[in-house]
């Protein structure tokens, strides 16, 4: 379908199951196998840049209840090194930024921890764990705070990313849709562009985990396959400084 065809030549970095996630949030149910079969009749790579295993869902009988943290590490165009501590609610997928810091401190790391829990407001209450690293920066100062809300920190093993998956996925995600594409100025610069890509994150772009809805958005529209031969009604929209394309209804 033209759509699809679309989608993959102005997005050259997505593959089938990306396309078929963008098409889930216009509302059209499409398999990933039909996808797949538009894109390779058409010439067109349907997994370009497939990068290792697909992590399955860490821990699947507790997902629901926990979240997890690890550094984001970013050079600026100037050698600058910046961290920023990235969350993520298993569960829901969504993502939580805290800020941007040359130099992180474990006081800098306990506000963060605070700034968090503040975001989560009620919905703390259902969560039990909280998944980090060994790194000296999780003071335990910073485990006070959640331990205060009831949580239960686990710390992973050393040299094995496998117990923080969804983490390092996502922190991967960051990197090859955002870091990768766009050159790093400053501390300022880092903040904004991560706010933009927050909103996108979690209002719009499809998650597998989740049947292919964003964290943010409850259910799926559903409309005609059909439709999709008439490309008049999609309006793309670029977003996050123009380097990520949504896709949208016309009004």
């Amino acid at each position: 379908m033209a759509l699809v065809v679309r989608m993959a030549r102005e997005n050259p970095t997505w593959g089938h199951r990306r396309i078929q996630g963008e098409l889930a949030r216009l509302g059209y149910s499409i398999a990933t196998s039909t996808v797949w079969e538009i894109l390779h009749a058409s010439d067109i790579d349907p997994a370009p840049r497939r990068a290792g295993p697909n992590w399955r869902q860490f821990l699947a009988a507790q997902a629901h209840a926990i979240i997890a943290c690890d550094f984001l590490v970013v050079e600026t165009v100037l050698l600058k090194r910046l961290y920023v501590l990235v969350f993520i609610e298993h569960g829901t997928r969504r993502l939580h930024l805290g800020g941007v810091s040359a130099h992180p401190t474990g006081a800098w790391t306990v506000q963060q921890a605070r700034n968090l829990v503040m975001d989560l407001g009620d919905r703390i209450a259902g969560l039990r764990f909280v998944i980090h690293d060994r790194d000296p920066l999780f003071t335990s100062a910073f485990r006070e705070v959640f331990e205060a809300e009831g949580l239960r920190l686990v710390t992973t093993l050393p040299r094995t990313p496998k117990m923080n998956a969804i983490c390092e996925r996502v922190i991967g995600t960051l990197r090859r849709e955002l870091l990768d594409r766009i050159l790093i100025v400053s501390e300022r610069h880092l903040a904004f562009v991560l706010r933009e890509y927050l909103i996108h994150y979690n209002g719009h772009r499809p998650h597998q985990s989740r049947q292919q809805r964003p964290p943010d958005i409850p259910t799926q529209p559903a409309r005609d396959v059909t439709d999709l031969n008439y490309l008049r009604s999609i309006r793309q929209k670029p977003v996050v400084t123009g380097v990520i394309n949504e896709y949208r209804h016309a009004a």
